[in-house]
């Protein structure tokens, strides 16, 4: 049975990835930094709490996986919304922090995951970035950065795990409904002085199809990448977003 590693895996995305990759057969391995969510799993999985920003945490997980018998996908999904603000009133720790989890989650899910995709051949690496590492994202300097990263880092995979038959890309999801979206839109009006109606309306009004997406629609795209289908497509930035044209809500 393949074994898919899902960070951040206990709700959101990261959860509709896990329930998306057992449908279709998958062992599925979960973590999450918060042990209270880790329970709502199916019983199935294998859950472990770990903050995927971690690097000795990281280390100890992908031991963990070997001995199980390796992995062959790894959804580096974890991630923190950061600051809503000014990029001179964005605090110092706050950039930290949101960098670390954002984007060091990510290279450590790659470093960690790399030798055991190597020792079997083969692998697919999908990295969860945002319409925000593609387009500059006025008050989330720290998301944004963080999300570009992702794309750098995902390009530079590709490369250079390709001739051992891995694969890596990135999913950009745009607005996503769910309750972090919510503290966002909040944030953002707050930010604006504008109500959450108005930003919602503006991020819905910015794409092509005026919708936002769910994440069982990031998830459909996880496991197609991970999936016989998808084993010529590598170093892709793939965005399930309804086509956002713009990204800041109008004022």
């Amino acid at each position: 049975m393949k074994r898919a590693l899902i960070t951040a895996g206990a709700s959101g995305i990261g959860f509709a990835m896990g329930e998306a990759f057992a449908q279709v057969g998958f062992d599925v391995w979960v973590t999450d930094v918060d042990a209270t969510a880790l329970p709502r799993c199916p019983s199935n999985w294998t859950t472990r709490q770990v903050d995927a920003s971690d690097d000795v945490q990281m280390r100890r997980l992908f031991e963990e996986i070997a001995a199980a018998g390796g992995v062959d996908v790894v959804c580096a999904n974890a991630g923190i919304a950061g600051p809503t603000a000014r990029v001179e009133d964005v605090v110092w720790e706050d950039w930290k922090a949101c960098v670390d989890v954002t984007l060091g989650s990510a290279f450590l899910c790659a470093k960690y995951a790399a030798p055991l995709m190597k020792a079997s051949g083969s692998g697919a690496i999908v990295l969860t970035s945002s319409t925000a590492g593609v387009f500059g994202y006025p008050n989330r300097a720290p998301y944004a950065a963080a999300k570009w990263g992702v794309i750098g880092l995902m390009k530079t995979l590709a490369m250079e795990l390709g001739p051992f038959g891995i694969r890596a890309n990135a999913i950009c999801p745009g607005a996503v409904e769910g309750p972090r979206m919510e503290g966002v839109l909040q944030r953002e009006a707050d930010a604006k002085g504008m109500t959450r109606d108005a930003v919602y309306d503006g991020y819905a009004s910015g794409t092509s199809m005026r919708t936002f997406v769910t994440a069982q629609d990031i998830a459909n795209m996880a496991v197609f990448l991970a999936s016989d289908g998808a084993q010529r497509v590598s170093g892709q930035v793939i965005s399930v977003d309804g086509h956002t044209e713009n990204p800041d809500p109008k004022p």
